[in-house]
């Protein structure tokens, strides 16, 4: 008999073999040889075949399909994994087969069954997760697939990629994996050069900014209206600090100074510590949350910039996997941060009115990252959670899918999805070496400390363990975070270490404490979306907001401040002055959404315009909607680098930008972000701090010249009287296109704050 079940789901209709439950919850349990969600169930015939029946997505239509996964692969050079959960081991089949089928024909991984190409954070995360040790020769090929003019490539983004998306240099991560796990010097030296000009431009290009964090979008979430408020726009987003993309630096300059002391001695890469301490003290000063306990997503705005208090897992995961999180912070983001039912969600709370994909959406490798903090953090119960996360889907489905939506632990309801995710797979591998097997890659070995939930106990075996010169089984016992005892080839292995030297057949036998850990809390959430941000206008002297529905207080900012907690939806202000005000919704459960589009009210007398066209020959090109007499061509061929003075009346700080167009493709994609150096006054020339700051011109649709905005804007001391400027096309300017770096210039504003 066939089940018609209300949602697309698969199920295995199979005997019971055992009913020792992993993990239980309102929605779903999971089991050592199955999953059963409300009415369909999943059960594992044997470590190497599952079966299904295939329901579709309502009674009405429902015709039932037959859907059988079988090993059909050679896996035998593979390592193979045997346990008493065999839901984990057939898992691992399958996640192995799924990788191979990936391999392409020029030994690159594609990024899922239907996503071909190699993608610089799809490709750097799976390596990390799995595939330095799986697929070392496979990964270096595809990790080089990333490098254009000896820097790591920033694949297409939000408005234009780089530097609107700024995560690229996770590729240092993977690449530093790879050299852990192989030992090639050759590979090292060639990598450091790549991560060290890259590091050199992000550098010069992301930071010199007040907060010490570097500018850009969070990491892999590069589809701006999924995680940021729909009013920002790409230049917006630029300026923009996220927790996971600074993380991300930070690794990557630690990385630098072990790859420099490597290669050239100690203290070698001490320039890189430097600035890799200065952006962790950034994080913890400027996006941690006392009073939630974790770590906020990022600062936002324009002219100054407030925190989004919203959480971000993958961040979080990484703050705690890189050390940027203390022992204290760590404890706490376990314990206090929202995890739903089916998982972490990449955000928490959800944006309303945006459909599940980043927004709404369990993504199975950053599950995977979490779980890995999670183990690192030693929470028992985050982590037996995390794994039902990591396993319910992939049994349910028969395959490795992208992203689930968050409300139904579903893939039906994502925006875009594939089967055979490259990252899902890496993080479901991962599971098995780096948390059961607890198998830590260093420079001159294998560190073991295997991390296993009372539920996953037993015994264990990963055999055919290719490590360098030898072939390792290992087999662990028991459960715990502590380990009892270690031998290797029966005899005590000090400090659960292994040399990198070793050659030849050996065991690895692991006894466990058999102690519980579940000392630290752990909580479940309700999934909840914030309430939507208000509109603002001005009238005279107050301005005003809508009303949000439900909101149960609103939080009204001044430039970049809290000013006040209110339930009024009007603010009386002294419009003799210039001020930036912004104002954001709270709901009954205390969240805050995001705030408004911000309002800058400008004094009299408090706006300048320099018209470029003034100082520079005005373009022929016969665009409209510009001010003044016409505007000017910044590309790779015209006004490379020019000067222009302007006046003003009175010393002081100003905030300035530029009003241009960029029509060279579209607003969410592509590669074509024009980019220029920023020179005042003192700062004539390049000096060891760079420019006084970056400029990006993103696009905003392909052909759309006459479509202008503004530019992000910096702020500066000027003189009374003359102020010299120089926008100028500096080698760190390259966009990833490197041949279309170009836009229009209207004029260059400049308010006095």
């Amino acid at each position: 008999m066939r089940l018609i079940i209300p949602s697309l789901m698969a199920f295995i209709a199979t005997n019971v073999a055992g009913q020792d439950v992993l993990y239980k919850s309102d929605l779903f349990t999971v089991y050592k040889d199955k999953v059963v969600q409300n009415n369909y169930t999943a059960t594992v015939i044997s470590p190497t075949e599952i079966t299904s029946n295939y329901q579709s997505a309502t009674v009405k239509d429902a015709v039932a399909v037959d859907r059988t996964w079988k090993a059909s692969l050679d896996r035998s050079s593979k390592p193979i994994y045997k346990s008493d959960q065999p839901l984990v081991d057939a898992l691992f089949n399958l996640s192995v087969e799924e990788a191979l089928k990936n391999i392409e024909a020029d030994s690159t991984f594609r990024t899922g069954a239907l996503w071909g190409g190699v993608w610089t954070r799809d490709i750097s995360y799976s390596i990390f997760l799995a595939f330095a040790y799986h697929e070392p020769e496979v990964a270096k090929i595809s990790l080089m697939k990333k490098v254009k003019r000896g820097r790591i490539i920033q694949d297409t983004g939000s408005g234009g990629a780089w530097p609107i998306s700024s995560d690229r240099v996770i590729w240092a991560t993977a690449a530093w994996e790879i050299y852990k796990v192989t030992g090639d010097r050759n590979w090292l030296k060639d990598c450091f050069e790549i991560i060290k000009s890259t590091l050199e431009d992000d550098w010069n290009t992301l930071a010199n900014n007040g907060s010490g964090l570097l500018k850009g979008e969070s990491s892999f979430l590069d589809w701006r209206e999924q995680t940021y408020p729909k009013w920002m726009d790409n230049a917006d987003i630029f300026l923009s600090q996220s927790l996971g993309t600074n993380v991300a630096h930070y690794n990557a300059l630690t990385i630098a100074a072990r790859m420099a002391d490597a290669l050239y001695g100690a203290n070698a890469g001490y320039k890189f510590l430097q600035k890799a301490i200065v952006i962790k003290e950034a994080i913890n000063k400027n996006l941690w949350l006392e009073d939630r306990g974790f770590y906020a997503q990022y600062l936002y705005g324009r002219t100054d910039l407030t925190v989004s208090p919203r959480f971000e897992a993958l961040g979080e995961a990484l703050a705690v996997l890189f050390d940027v999180a203390d022992k204290e912070k760590t404890k706490s983001i376990f314990e206090k941060s929202p995890v739903t039912d089916f998982g972490v969600t990449c955000i928490y709370p959800q944006i309303p009115g945006i459909p599940p994909y980043h927004n709404d959406a369990i993504w199975p490798f950053v599950q995977s990252y979490w779980n890995l903090a999670a183990a690192k953090a030693g929470n028992e119960k985050a982590l037996t959670h995390g794994l039902a996360s990591i396993y319910r889907p992939a049994a349910l489905f028969l395959t490795n899918y992208e992203n689930m939506v968050a409300t139904t632990g579903d893939f039906k309801g994502t925006e875009i999805n594939s089967d055979r995710m490259l990252w899902s797979m890496a993080g479901n591998l991962a599971m098995v070496h780096r948390v059961f097997m607890g198998i830590s890659f260093e420079e001159n070995g294998i560190t073991f400390n295997p991390v296993i939930p009372g539920v996953y106990g037993g015994k264990r075996s990963l055999s055919n363990f290719k490590y360098r010169n030898s072939i390792l089984t290992i087999t662990v016992n028991g459960f715990g975070c502590k380990i009892k005892s270690i031998t290797f080839d029966g005899k005590n292995l000090e400090n659960a270490f292994l040399p990198a030297t070793v050659a030849g057949s050996h065991t690895v036998e692991i006894e466990m404490d058999n102690h519980s850990f579940d000392s630290d809390s752990f909580q479940v959430s309700a999934n909840h979306f914030s309430l939507d941000y208000p509109v603002l206008k001005r009238d005279l002297n107050s301005i005003s907001w809508s009303v949000i529905e439900k909101a149960k207080n609103y939080m009204v900012y001044k430039n970049g401040k809290l000013l006040k907690t209110t339930t009024d939806i009007n603010l009386v202000i002294d419009s003799g002055e210039t001020a930036e005000y912004k104002v954001s919704a709270v709901d009954d459960s205390a969240w805050e959404g995001f705030t408004s589009e911000p309002l800058v009210v400008i004094k009299p007398q408090g706006l300048g315009i320099a018209e470029v066209e003034d100082f520079i020959p005005k373009s022929p090109n016969p665009y409209s909607g510009y001010s003044g007499k016409g505007f000017i061509e910044i590309s790779t061929g015209q006004n490379h680098s020019f000067r222009f003075v302007t006046t003003v009346k009175e010393e002081g700080l100003y905030f300035v930008d530029f009003r241009y167009s960029n029509g060279s493709g579209p607003w969410n994609t592509e590669n074509k972000c024009a980019i220029r150096s920023l020179y005042v006054n003192e700062h004539m020339e390049v000096v060891a701090s760079g420019p006084t700051a970056t400029l990006v011109f993103p696009q905003r649709g392909t052909g759309t010249w006459s479509d202008w905005g503004f530019s992000n804007g910096t702020k500066v001391w000027l003189a009374k009287g003359e102020n010299t400027f120089i926008l100028r096309f500096d080698e760190w300017n390259t966009n990833m296109n490197i041949d279309v770096n170009k836009a229009m210039l209207d004029y260059m504003r400049l308010i006095k704050l």
